[in-house]
């Protein structure tokens, strides 16, 4: 089994080809983000951590869960908070991400197991990973995509730039770099011939 962290800024399309990938048989696909949230659930180690460290500002439900649009607006412009928040989530996040590793190395089930992070590179990945993969969109195709999809301000995605790796950064430390400029079905193809190289070669 090869273990391939696959990254890219925000907006560059890595849903849709981490969607194909998990449907291919043999491939399990891991998003960050989606093991944070279950993490920071309550009744979590991470959940009490942030709810002590946090607990002057006004990002909890009625239920006690956090009001995920407020978490963010207070973290994201704000660099303290959010590298505390991070040095409590990313810790948490890591290990989990090793035991699943661990546990699928044993089963011996799968040919590839996959995981999508922004901070990929931030967080030393490369150090548990087989090799990192490059998803590469310019950045005013995914300016558009935020603007479109999510209703971001030029502001607002400025902001998220600027506190996000330089395209050098990328590709100095991802062996493989996908093109997603263009239609989705020539990033599928870029990517059919990653696997037939790495994975099934």
């Amino acid at each position: 089994m090869k273990f391939i962290g696959i990254t890219g800024g925000v907006g560059a399309g890595k849903s849709q080809i981490l969607s194909y990938l998990a449907k291919k048989p043999g491939v399990r696909v891991m998003l960050a983000d989606e093991i944070a949230h279950e993490l920071m659930e309550p009744g979590t180690d991470c959940y009490e951590k942030i709810r002590k460290h946090f607990a002057g500002l006004d990002i909890f439900r009625e239920d006690g869960a956090f009001d995920r649009k407020k978490l963010a607006d207070e973290i994201f412009f704000n660099d303290a908070g959010r590298q505390e928040m991070n040095g409590i989530v990313h810790p948490a996040v890591r290990e989990y991400v090793i035991e699943q590793v661990q546990r699928e190395r044993e089963k011996g089930q799968l040919s590839l197991l996959v995981l999508e992070a922004a901070l990929l590179i931030e967080e030393h990945y490369d150090e548990i990973c087989d090799e990192l993969w490059y998803i590469y969109t310019r950045e005013d195709i995914r300016r558009e995509r935020l603007k479109a999809s999510r209703g971001y301000s030029d502001a607002r995605v400025d902001g998220i730039f600027a506190s996000q790796l330089g395209e050098e950064v990328f590709r100095a430390h991802c062996c493989e770099v996908i093109d997603n400029n263009g239609p989705l079905e020539e990033t599928l193809v870029q990517m059919e011939d990653i696997l037939r190289r790495k994975i099934n070669g």
